[in-house]
């Protein structure tokens, strides 16, 4: 995907700390987004011409495998990448609505407590692929942007705009205003989500997948719905119910 959505509008409000990525995909991806600051990047020797390639005025560093394998845990798979960035820069929600303004039919996201890191990550790729404006979180009760998260989005992050808000349920309201139908992921729900209406503008809320959405955040839904599956199976993976979600709305309406 060559296109980042964020060259295209002015700078979000707020800028965050610094983190190590790690990876092909999450590394080579962020060294072509202006928004991320590099501070320092080390690759092993067989990974230079990708760097060359993608970032040829790119300073870097050619390290030992070992070198890098002492930056992370066991089970980080790192490629020969280790690139030292700024955390991206969030959204706020006027600036969501005002890309959704210039848009007739549009979705977004919203994770109410969903904490794992990774399971974020893949949610986000999902976003991207299947065309979502946005994805909005909490600040206090989801997790800040982390290398395992964006290499489980497999680089995906820089092209999604991620808003990240204090009240979910004011938020909401102001979706509202702004002409959004919320509808809630709900298993109890009677109708599914293929029946959703997918013109306009939806914005679809997920809760955690032992708790699901909490109660204030529940009943300021329009419609709470559910996916058709088998009733031996109680849930899905919250990043598996997304992607099916995600992919049911991008349908043409």
């Amino acid at each position: 995907m060559s296109k980042n959505y964020k060259r295209n509008y002015s700078a979000p409000s707020s800028s965050r700390g610094q983190l190590i990525l790690y990876g092909r995909h999450a590394v080579l991806s962020a060294l072509q987004n202006p928004q991320r600051k590099i501070f320092k990047l080390l690759c092993t020797k067989e990974n230079a011409d990708d760097i060359k390639r993608v970032a040829p005025n790119q300073p870097f560093n050619i390290v030992e495998r070992k070198d890098i394998d002492r930056l992370f845990s066991n089970d980080a798979v790192h490629q020969g990448f280790a690139l030292y960035c700024s955390e991206l820069p969030s959204y706020s929600i006027e600036e969501i609505i005002a890309l959704a303004n210039k848009k007739e039919n549009c979705h977004i996201l919203i994770l109410d407590q969903v904490t794992d890191p990774q399971n974020i990550g893949a949610i986000i790729r999902s976003c991207v692929a299947f065309e979502c404006l946005a994805l909005i979180l909490q600040d206090k009760n989801s997790p800040s942007e982390t290398g395992a998260m964006v290499k489980s989005s497999a680089g995906t992050i820089e092209y999604l705009p991620i808003c990240r808000v204090t009240n979910l349920s004011r938020c909401i309201e102001q979706l509202k205003e702004a002409g959004f139908w919320i509808v809630g992921m709900d298993g109890y729900a009677k109708q599914n989500i293929s029946q959703v209406d997918k013109s306009g503008k939806i914005a679809v809320i997920m809760g955690s997948e032992g708790k699901g959405m909490r109660r204030l955040v529940e009943e300021a839904c329009d419609i709470n719905v559910r996916l058709p599956i088998n009733e031996k199976v109680e849930s899905l993976n919250v990043a598996t119910a997304a992607a099916i979600v995600l992919y049911e709305l991008n349908k043409k309406p």
